[in-house]
């Protein structure tokens, strides 16, 4: 996706979202919903969709899975219906011969992608200093 890819909006939203303090107490269930969310996005999958369908809009399974390239048929419908349930895509369903089915990124979806843009943002304005400390560390070994 790149950092070039994400709109000024979600560049601005990441930024907040990073800026922006938590409160001291934070609510049992927000500290659930992020940890599951760490473990959603952490998995390689859901990002990759979530790249996907916020690069290229609404796609049908088949276009989805080629897009993320390497997911079986098993993984995508899996990762999709845990993305639908928690509420980061939509999928419809059209009544046709063979069944159409679409998938979108929810306006939910996309403040997630937002909010991980700042991965993108850190990694584009730190990526020298990453390579410099792994080249110091490998030439130690």
């Amino acid at each position: 996706m790149g950092i070039a890819n994400f709109t000024d909006q979600q560049i601005a939203d990441a930024k907040r979202y990073a800026n922006t303090t938590p409160p001291i107490e934070i609510d049992p269930r927000i500290k659930d919903l992020v940890t599951e969310l760490i473990g959603r996005v952490a998995d390689k999958w859901t990002m990759l969709i979530l790249e996907a369908l916020a690069e290229h809009g609404t796609l049908r399974f088949s276009r989805l899975a080629e897009a993320v390239g390497g997911i079986s048929q098993k993984m995508l419908t899996q990762t999709l219906r845990a993305m639908e349930r928690s509420g980061l895509v939509s999928r419809t369903v059209y009544p046709v011969v063979p069944p159409k089915v679409e998938y979108q990124l929810t306006s939910l979806g996309m403040t997630l992608g937002a909010a991980f843009c700042g991965v993108w943002v850190w990694a584009s304005e730190n990526l020298q200093a990453v390579e410099q400390a792994r080249t110091t560390f490998d030439q130690r070994e």
